[in-house]
């Protein structure tokens, strides 16, 4: 981005005519950056909805202080979830067509909260990870308007596609390559009367999410949907951290792209728990980092300790969420907070993710003890 773009936001008015001014393949040269920040004050409902009309490929932000609009007392002009949740709980009002753009910081930042830092954030984590932060508002804007299961297609198609991207083969080509540790047990199942307990079972890998334990995972779900007993379905980890996301010792591994896809799309533990007749409820804690929050998001209901430190890095290795989290988290706080967490791998505590939806309780939760051998 200009100079002149990236240190300030443009009247609404300005960045319409902006875009509508410039072909898809000059887009490249005006945006260093693929970010226009818009400045809510004082910006007409058509400028805002023929803006987002359009469909750049740049991720558009809302900055600037929310006006009162329709939306009533979450702000946000209506529903903005998938499958019929609307998203985020206890915002500002933000103007009418608002809700269109890719992020309002009105929205996101707590209070006392530095809007320019915001901004200046976005733009730096958009400038180092273009081709991702496209790919990620593109995605959020189509997967609210697709049923779940087929916003997870959505979302592994993108995914396979940034997988062959540089951005992601610098971060491969950079890392400091470890040997993947199997575990003899990765997920521990136990019945309590009409109750199944799933225990996530890898603590000494702070419960990274591998192919064995997602495949053992999928095999429990689909045993558990088959089964007229239960009730109810319970995912815990064990361990003092409830899922450190995927296990960076398998990126990169797949000799094909395609048919990963496939397999990402079939054995789909968020596709399983969306499937599944029985109540499910997720009680999280510790960290809960990509997978780690993506998954226990699908649940019905999720519990989260106080020590909760809930994070979507991915953007970081030049990806967007790959274990569901673009359909479960956007069902919970909407796309635009969902955009924001990716977009600045910021941690949410527990008392945000309350506010936000992300999570339905904040109680006490007891780490499971491991079990070996």
């Amino acid at each position: 981005m200009t100079a002149a773009l990236g240190a300030q936001a443009l009247p609404a008015g300005t960045a319409l005519d902006l875009v509508r001014s410039l072909a898809p393949a000059d887009l490249a040269d005006v945006f260093r950056a693929p970010i226009l920040l818009v400045d809510l004050a004082g910006a007409r409902p058509d400028e805002l909805t023929a803006l987002v009309a359009r469909r750049p490929p740049l991720v558009l932000v809302g900055v600037g202080p929310g006006a009162d609009g329709p939306g009533g007392p979450d702000g946000l002009g209506g529903p903005d979830g998938v499958g019929g949740r609307t998203g985020g709980r206890g915002g500002p009002p933000v103007p009418p067509a608002a809700d269109g753009l890719d992020v309002l910081l009105p929205e996101v930042l707590a209070p006392g909260g530095d809007p320019d830092e915001a901004a200046d954030a976005l733009v730096r984590a958009v400038g180092q990870h273009p081709e991702a932060s496209v790919a990620l508002a593109g995605l959020l804007r189509m997967s609210e308007r697709l049923e779940p299961l087929d916003g997870l297609v959505a979302e592994s198609l993108a995914y396979s596609a940034l997988l062959a991207g540089a951005d992601f083969a610098r971060w491969l080509a950079a890392r400091h390559a470890r040997a993947h540790r199997p575990s003899a047990r990765p997920l521990l199942t136990r019945r309590d009367g009409d109750r199944l307990v799933l225990t996530f079972n890898r603590p000494e890998a702070r419960n990274a999410y591998d192919t064995a334990t997602r495949d053992a995972l999928v095999a429990a779900l689909r045993a558990a949907s088959a089964d007229d007993t239960l009730a109810e379905v319970t995912l815990t980890a064990a361990g003092p951290a409830f899922g450190a996301g995927g296990d960076l010792t398998q990126f990169g591994t797949a000799p094909d792209l395609a048919q990963a896809h496939l397999v990402r799309t079939g054995a789909s533990a968020g596709a399983e728990i969306l499937r599944c007749p029985h109540r499910v409820v997720a009680r999280i804690h510790g960290a809960c980092v990509g997978a780690g929050i993506e998954i226990p998001a699908f649940a019905d209901r999720v519990v989260a300790a106080p020590d909760v430190a809930i994070q979507l890095p991915e953007l970081r290795l030049g990806l967007v969420p790959g274990a569901g989290g673009t359909v479960s988290v956007t069902r919970r706080i909407g796309r635009r907070r969902a955009a924001w967490m990716v977009l600045t791998g910021a941690f949410l505590d527990a008392a945000t993710a309350l506010r936000w939806g992300l999570v339905d309780a904040v109680e006490p939760v007891d780490a499971v003890e491991p079990a070996v051998g």
